[in-house]
């Protein structure tokens, strides 16, 4: 096969145009190549065997070209010294993998300075390969430049590590291989670690700091390829004659962790692979669009309501896991040999010991160990009471003992899960540790989290299938845990003052975190989240050794976690039967201060930016007005426009007004969107109309609350962000002002409101199938009907909604506007054209309908790389259809 293709390249050397000729060539013989480890990958080849092959097909590409600019177009039948060049792969390539849309790195090496030819053929050669569409990083060096680099810059010493002659002066090559190992061995390796831990801290921090996003970067990620890589790299740094560094890898990991190591970097590069050749791109971040294709042509299928790709998911992050704590054990026993500094107190202050206070648990270097694991045989309750030590005195746990934990999970039994100094133990960590998430997330790595509460492990490494949550169940959840501590300790005091001086009030925090660390296990059951997690925690408290009033005090919050959220964000709070109707549920004001805490948290640690001030104001309006019932005041329907006194007055005088709401200097950050008022005289169709001018604008409608007071005054407040997810008009004035002008003409009435401009397609939203739903309740207020909908969220679809209202005869009294990732969540308050409230019948049944079908109006358009996969469901609402509380648990005077 190589003599016909050199045999074609040569005849491609009369051509007119040489270079495009070869071009054709080599990229008819590439993609062959290319495809046929495509069908390999489709076939169930291995990840690693994958990535070798696309690097052998990379090297015959080079080798012919290599053969073909040396001999065929810039001949030298006997170079000279300075002819002399040798064509070297590093980095990655070096190491012999490529992903199918992995850059090309290459080293041109020449003995000193450059000559024409040399100049000549590598030209040639980087033309040829931009010409096929390939990225190459090059360098065109001469030996004496490479090893003066390498030792000042760290990146160049790591290409380097892994160099590998591909063609080209063999002599050369091997002496300047040789040159640079024999530098390596002598320079001192610790700046060369630091640097590569640095690096890969640096790289987090870039890619997002947290191993368990939804979203993650396969190869720069946390837990990800390039991790791996760094292992690699500082291996090859300690012995650099040794294939990939096995001599120093062997000495530092157990037999168990290599294995586990070459698992993991297998089962990545297989994810890798496949992202590539789905995106057709060189696309590094498993995005939601690419998730279900992936999870597909790797071979996963769904398992009764857990679709392929949440499966899927589930096992890369619990391969994320092992690459953490292969890290955490190659770095502290590199610091063992003293060749990773460390700034621990223990090194600077040599011989200081702490009194652990445990049999059978010692301080080594800093870090908490054990004298071996007969410690945990010969007494179990001390798998957790080595976490809760470690949290007592603020020590690491030494890799040694978080081996141990983890080749003991088998002594965690149902007897131990009962242990009272076992729960007790647990119980500290979790309520009175000074580092909760710290700690719980060691214990979740370990394994023994989720062995000693074995609700906790069925949603390890579980995810949504949705844009609302941006990490895994379980680091949301245990960053929920470390939220709470820090609203307690007052590092949160800024964004949470109130909720900083609740939390000191509340009588059982030990019940609060619990029903926090359990509160999502419910998640994927088959009677629903809220109900199969009300099973799981009183499984587990009765376990714990709760007493039953504890047990179900926490059952309560689990059940009704998102009751606060549900009817501070979905129902008119200024409505007194609202307020009557949550403080009938909460009952007495320990569970209500208890559940704001939880609340808080949550929310905050569903992701970045969703948690704002918005939704602080209708959580902490809500808190307050159910606060004042327990104490005996009476509850009156709240003027909505006592808001913006001085707004209503215009609209009044001039029949609409419209202005920007300012926000306060200290609550500025907390506003990811612009808060725009409207007050104008109620009237058929005003609802339509500012919406459709909103959506003409291109204005995303992230929340509203919309009011109309008993003189026919209606105050409308819009929480806008423009196409980009930033606060509307922030990175252009201008639209804010045509959008101001556009709302008071709106607002009037009469005004020609343009077409909403159409979306650019999101291949992101087009991934999820968002089923739509509509709920018509007449219970819930005695003077309106209220209509909650629920869909897949797009421009223009407030409009769309309020106009089906309006065709329905049916005015809006208020509204509140809510989304969650890709759905979007919608409640109306509204009565017929006389100003009653509707009654059952045929045309409400109609209506829910009409709304389901405008929900279900989906544009599909744009690149899509599978069927849409059904988003993961949040509760549509539980609003109305919630018990009210059971015996009260606040001190006997709050009770009532």
């Amino acid at each position: 096969m190589t003599d016909v293709l050199d045999d074609r390249l040569v005849a491609a050397a009369s051509a007119s145009d040489v270079r495009k000729t070869v071009a054709a060539i080599l990229g008819e013989s590439f993609d062959a190549a290319r495809a046929r480890i495509a069908r390999r990958l489709d076939a169930g080849g291995e990840g690693v065997e994958v990535a070798r092959l696309y690097s052998a097909a990379a090297d015959d590409l080079l080798n012919a070209l290599w053969r073909f600019s040396t001999e065929t177009l810039y001949p030298a039948a006997n170079p000279s010294e300075a002819e002399r060049l040798s064509l070297i792969a590093v980095g990655g390539y070096g190491r012999g993998v490529l992903a199918p849309y992995s850059d090309l790195d290459l080293l041109f090496l020449r003995p000193w300075k450059s000559i024409p030819r040399t100049e000549q053929v590598i030209e040639f050669m980087l033309y040829v390969l931009w010409d096929l569409g390939l990225k190459v990083g090059q360098s065109a060096r001469s030996v004496d430049e490479c090893l003066a680099l390498s030792k000042s810059d760290m990146t160049v010493r790591t290409a380097l590590l892994e160099a590998r002659p591909l063609a080209g002066d063999e002599r050369l090559a091997e002496d300047f291989i040789t040159r640079f190992r024999a530098l390596v061995v002598k320079a001192d390796p610790r700046p060369f670690i630091a640097a590569k831990l640095e690096e890969r801290d640096a790289r987090h921090q870039k890619s997002g700091a947290v191993r368990y996003r939804v979203e993650p970067n396969v190869k720069d990620g946390k837990g990800g390829l390039r991790d791996l890589n760094t292992l690699f790299w500082i291996a090859r740094s300690l012995a650099p004659d040794s294939p990939l560094g096995a001599r120093v890898m062997d000495g530092l990991l157990t037999a168990r962790e290599r294995r586990t190591f070459e698992e993991s970097f297998d089962f990545l590069w297989r994810v890798r692979a496949h992202l590539h050749l789905t995106a057709g791109r060189p696309e590094e971040k498993l995005t939601f669009d690419l998730q279900p294709e992936v999870a597909r042509r790797m071979g996963w299928r769904g398992r009764g309501d857990e679709p392929a790709v949440e499966r899927f998911m589930r096992r890369y992050f619990l391969v994320a896991r092992d690459v953490g704590a292969l890290t955490r054990a190659m770095s502290a026993k590199l610091e063992a040999r003293q060749q990773k500094s460390t700034m621990s107190l223990s090194r600077l202050i040599p011989g200081r010991k702490r009194k652990l206070g445990v049999e059978g648990f010692t301080e080594d270097a800093g870090r908490l160990s054990v004298k071996g694991p007969e410690v945990f045989a010969e007494a179990p309750e001390k798998l957790l009471m080595l976490f809760r030590t470690a949290d007592e005195h603020d020590l690491d746990i030494h890799p040694d003992a978080f081996s141990a934990v983890s080749r003991s999970l088998s002594l965690v039994t149902p007897s131990l899960r009962r242990d009272p100094e076992a729960t007790r133990a647990f119980l500290d960590i979790l309520a009175h540790g000074q580092r909760p998430y710290r700690v719980l997330t060691l214990m979740n790595e370990t394994g023994l989290l989720g062995r000693f509460l074995p609700e906790w492990g069925r949603i390890v490494g579980q995810t949504q299938f949705n844009m609302y949550h941006a990490y895994t169940v379980d680091e949301h959840t245990l960053q929920a845990i470390g939220i709470i501590n820090d609203i307690w300790r007052g590092k949160l005091k800024a964004d949470h003052p109130s909720s900083s001086e609740i939390v000191h009030r509340i009588d059982d925090f030990e019940a609060l975190m619990l029903a926090m660390l359990l509160h999502d296990v419910g998640k994927g059951g088959d009677r629903g989240q809220l109900e199969d997690g009300a099973i799981a925690a009183r499984r587990a408290c009765d376990r714990l050794g709760l007493d039953p009033r504890r047990t179900e005090f926490v059952v309560w919050l689990v059940r009704n976690h998102l009751a606060l959220s549900d009817y501070a964000q979905k129902r008119d709070v200024s409505d007194p039967a609202t307020v009557r109707a949550f403080t009938r549920l909460v009952g007495d004001p320990e569970r209500l201060r208890t559940l704001l805490i939880l609340t808080v948290a949550d929310i905050r640690a569903v992701g970045p930016g969703v948690w704002n001030a918005w939704k602080g104001g209708l959580i902490r309006d809500l808190y307050q007005r159910t606060e004042g019932v327990f104490r005996g005041e009476d509850v009156t329907h709240a003027d909505p426009l006592d808001d913006c006194p001085e707004l209503v007055g215009r609209a009044r005088k001039t029949g609409a007004a419209v202005e920007v709401l300012t926000v306060r200097e200290d609550e500025a950050e907390a506003y990811a969107a612009t808060r725009v008022a409207v007050a104008a005289r109620d009237r058929p169709g005003l609802f339509v109309d500012l919406a459709a001018a909103l959506a003409a604008a291109g204005a995303d409608v992230v929340g509203a609350r919309v009011a109309t007071a008993a003189d026919g005054t209606a105050l409308d407040v819009f929480e806008l962000q423009d196409g980009g997810g930033a606060p509307y008009g922030q990175a252009e004035p201008r639209r804010l002002t045509r959008l101001i002008a556009a709302l008071e003409a709106a607002a009037r009435g009469g005004a020609r409101i343009a077409a909403a401009p159409t979306p650019a397609p999101s291949p992101r939203r087009a991934a999820f199938d968002v089923r739509p739903t509509a709920i018509v309740d007449l219970d819930e207020s005695p003077d309106a009907a209220v209509v909650e909908v629920s869909g897949a969220d797009r421009p223009g679809l407030l409009a769309d909604l309020a106009r089906v209202l309006a065709a329905n005869g049916l005015s809006i009294r208020s509204a509140h506007i809510a989304g969650f990732g890709e759905r979007a969540v919608d409640s109306f308050y509204v009565t017929d054209s006389k100003g009653r409230k509707p009654g059952p019948g045929p045309k409400l049944e109609r209506l829910r309908l009409e709304l389901e079908a405008v929900l279900d109006r989906v544009d599909r358009a744009g690149t899509r790389h599978s069927t849409p996969v059904r988003a993961s469901l949040r509760d549509v609402s539980e609003v109305g259809r919630r018990a009210s509380a059971p015996d009260p648990v606040s001190r006997a005077p709050e009770a009532g």
